[in-house]
């Protein structure tokens, strides 16, 4: 058996259902080439037959990266793989990933099938991907709730068929660690082809019970080949397994004799531009690549580190691309200075770009007594957000104890210049009320969130918010150091988003 584990990456696909992290095709190739920089072995760029963008998003990336294979995702459906095989016609290596769902209740509620029907259906799904492409992945969905046997009975059946590589999804991320890692074994040794080398299993774990890392190295340690993660661990509900936890899981522990393709001194700069890019804050206390995961307060600690870092770090910061060199951003700062942060956090920015973001730089750091990195990747995200067609030119607020605040806002739409005023209950409501005397259309206000300011007064206020119009939920995003500012730009966010 080969110690190589492949590295499936599906932030482009399962970590992009998470609401409000879509992202363009510009970014998503942006983020591909990322991924292929990192030594990702495989990227599953999407669901072709979800939609007419998610279908140019996959022929996009398949034009834009050279080595890595491109994945596309299908249902057991011919239609579906007709549409994959379309998607991937310009991919150097390509692979469709089918399956269909080998549980007790997806084959009796979803199906309303037959154990036999399920494995029939398989079966005939994998011959048909296998007429378009040589690679096929095989999915058995929701197989941590599927019965051993059985399960064994339909890897046996689809790589016969042809397949590859046989996903076995905790999809609900239920099992234990020595429950999924025993799947695993019983799999490699009641299946003929796997321990003939004609497929290798592959794991896919959900984080709904906090095991998805856990349960994902148990799988590789029990024999999978393959492992399916996403950067930041980002993904439905709980989330999917993270990348760099298995990977650097893998790298401090060298006596289990796995390993991966993975230049991890270029983990944190992705995980930095993912986070930027979906509006994904990572949370401080993360693994691996979260602002605590080499800070230490306890003056115990402390002294320990001081002494020998290893006292209190199992890995320097440098291993995974953090650069543990103090450079702070303040208004003295010049473009060496924030192109070098920029680059840390994994976007790329030179000549005219660079003069014009650090012009609003400049802008930041004047009201603030240290620019922080959450600061340059908002400045950057809304250095993207600049070809919106609806702009914020200007707000103007009056509130006070005892009065009614009252709100003047200037729009640009497509070049053209629109003014309002508005009245209203605080000042958001009245810088809201302004803007939609402008956007004249039924939108409802879902969701409003204020994310936490983490230092002084000065800091960045963040907002995430959700619009329902024409029946649809938009997400936006705003920051800015006034707290109103932001709540109008998340606002806008969203209506550049319509669809009409």
């Amino acid at each position: 058996m080969s110690d190589r584990l492949y590295i499936f990456d599906t932030t482009l696909r399962d970590g992009e259902q998470v609401p409000g992290c879509q992202l363009n095709t510009v970014e998503k190739i942006e983020v591909a080439r990322q991924l292929e920089a990192l030594g990702v072995d495989v990227i599953e760029a999407g669901f072709p037959m979800a939609s007419p963008v998610d279908l140019n998003s996959v022929v996009e990336i398949s034009k834009a990266v050279t080595w890595p294979t491109i994945c596309a995702l299908t249902r057991a459906v011919e239609k579906d793989i007709d549409v994959a095989a379309e998607a991937l016609q310009y991919a150097k290596h390509k692979r469709i990933h089918t399956g269909i769902g080998t549980s007790e209740s997806h084959i009796k509620y979803k199906f309303n099938a037959t154990p036999e029907e399920i494995i029939e259906r398989a079966a005939a799904a994998v011959k048909y991907a296998k007429r378009f492409v040589e690679d096929v992945e095989f999915y058995a969905e929701d197989a941590g709730r599927t019965d051993n046997e059985y399960l064994a009975r339909v890897v046996d059946a689809v790589v016969k068929a042809g397949a590859t590589v046989v996903n076995i999804p905790d999809t609900t991320g239920f099992r234990l660690p020595t429950e999924y890692g025993e799947k695993i074994k019983y799999l490699m040794e009641h299946v003929d082809g796997l321990s003939a080398g004609k497929a290798i299993l592959s794991t896919h774990c959900h984080n709904d019970l906090g095991m998805a890392t856990a349960n994902t190295l148990a799988g590789a340690i029990n024999g999978a080949r393959q492992v399916e993660v996403t950067i930041n661990g980002i993904g439905e509900r709980a989330g999917n397994t993270s990348l760099e936890e298995v990977v650097m899981a893998l790298k401090t522990h060298p006596y289990l004799g796995i390993e991966t393709n993975i230049n991890t001194q270029k983990i944190y700069p992705i995980s930095r531009m993912v986070s930027s890019l979906m509006n994904m804050p990572v949370q401080p206390n993360k693994a691996v690549v979260g602002k605590n995961a080499f800070a230490h307060s306890s003056g115990i600690h402390q002294d320990g580190v001081l002494k020998n870092a290893e006292t209190y770090e199992i890995m320097d910061p440098k291993m995974v691309g953090i650069d543990d060199n103090a450079i702070v951003l303040t208004a003295r700062s010049g473009r060496a200075a924030l192109k070098h942060r920029l680059k840390v956090n994994g976007v790329e920015m030179d000549g005219e770009k660079l003069d014009q973001l650090y012009k609003k730089f400049l802008q930041i750091a004047d009201q603030k007594k240290e620019v922080t990195d959450d600061d340059i990747l908002v400045l950057a995200g809304a250095h993207r957000a600049e070809t919106r067609n609806v702009k914020l030119d200007y707000l103007q607020v009056t509130t006070g104890k005892g009065v009614r605040s009252v709100a003047s806002i200037g729009l640009k739409i497509a070049g053209e210049c629109f003014e309002a005023a508005s009245s209203g209950n605080g000042p958001v409501d009245a810088a809201i009320k302004a803007l939609r005397c402008i956007i004249k259309r039924e939108m409802t206000l879902k969701e409003f969130t204020i994310q936490a300011i983490s230092k002084g007064s000065d800091d960045m206020g963040k907002v995430h918010m959700q619009v329902e119009y024409d029946g649809i939920l938009y997400y936006g995003f705003g920051a800015n150091t006034d707290i109103v500012t932001a709540s109008v730009e998340a606002y806008l966010d969203c209506i550049n988003k319509f669809k009409s």
